[in-house]
């Protein structure tokens, strides 16, 4: 009887007595990868073959007309004694810090306030209005926000005129015209555009996490601080794994607020990779060693993305183990 049931199995494509798939299973696993085509496709013809085609550009001396000349390495040499192109990535570094670690501490703060305290003392639809005003300026068209905080931060501007009203016209200034002033003035408003961004992330996280959680926690006598160490924190790992990997991509390739308030100046105080990469590619008509730049620009964003993944597997197999 049982010969007879194992000889039925392999007949219907699952399982041999040894657990091996049959052949028509192994057929059938084939159409799903059919399902995966369409992207596949879009993909190689959105980023694949412009991505392919950068990197020979970058390889060659071209003004975007005529035929381009092949140099090899030489715009790749070329950027190790650029010091606007090293400035950039300066730049890029104080980018990060606005965009990455300010938003996500602050946002995790600000998460963690809104749903363990204001949440449970209040309506929860005062929580949610509070969410969607933090999350306001991602709504915004770059360009409007950038206009907007231009106007307000420009010599004329609301900043300066309000210094002027509370009598602190002497600190009136012209904060994206000078160039020590201007990267910090960038950073603000990049922390103002992008701090909502971890509050939604972390207040969906926060859902999840068991309440009991915080109900024992606070008759124990924890408090809010030793409640958000031992609880959220832990609970909300993989959130915050997704959140910095996402901003620090963003902050890497960051283009329309510096076109919009800055231009990368001035003197590039505010010059960052891919503005530099644009303007060297539409702007001097340099596509070669515009292209190198954007090149090595993408190495890096694939290089840290991985080296994040690579962290998060650690902790979770850490997790697992523990």
């Amino acid at each position: 009887m049982a010969a007879s049931d194992a000889l039925v199995t392999r007949r219907r494509g699952d399982t041999d007595p040894k657990g091996r798939r049959g052949p028509r299973r192994r057929r059938g696993d084939a159409g799903y990868w059919l399902y995966l085509l369409p992207g596949a496709v879009l993909f190689a013809l959105v980023i694949g073959g412009p991505l392919l085609f950068t990197g020979y550009l970058s390889l060659t001396r071209w003004s975007g007309i005529g035929d381009p000349t092949f140099v090899g390495l030489e715009n790749y040499r070329r950027l190790l004694d650029d010091t606007v192109f090293w400035q950039s990535f300066r730049n890029t570094l104080a980018m990060i810090v606005a965009m990455v670690v300010v938003p996500t501490v602050v946002g995790l703060v600000l998460a963690a306030v809104l749903f363990d305290t204001i949440g449970r003392r209040f309506k929860p639809r005062t929580a949610n209005a509070l969410r969607a005003a933090f999350y306001l300026p991602q709504v915004l068209p770059v360009v409007v926000a950038g206009i907007v905080w231009g106007w307000i931060l420009r010599p004329d501007g609301a900043l300066n005129g309000l210094l002027d009203a509370v009598g602190l016209g002497a600190l009136s200034h012209d904060w994206l015209g000078d160039p020590d002033t201007a990267l910090p003035a960038v950073m603000g408003v990049m922390i103002w555009v992008q701090i909502g961004y971890p509050v939604v992330v972390f207040m969906a996280a926060l859902q999840r996490v068991d309440p009991e959680l915080y109900e024992a926690a606070e008759i124990d006598g924890a408090g809010w601080a030793r409640r958000f160490r031992a609880i959220t924190l832990p609970q909300i790992r993989p959130e915050t794994f997704v959140v910095a990997l996402t901003c620090t991509i963003a902050a890497m390739k960051v283009f329309g607020p510096i076109y919009a308030l800055t231009r990368g100046g001035p003197e590039n105080a505010t010059n960052v990779p891919s503005y530099f990469a644009y303007y060297t590619f539409f702007k001097k008509l340099q596509v070669g060693y515009g292209s190198a730049i954007s090149t090595v620009l993408t190495l890096i964003i694939v290089v840290v993305a991985l080296l994040f993944i690579r962290a998060q597997h650690r902790a979770e197999r850490r997790d697992g183990s523990a």
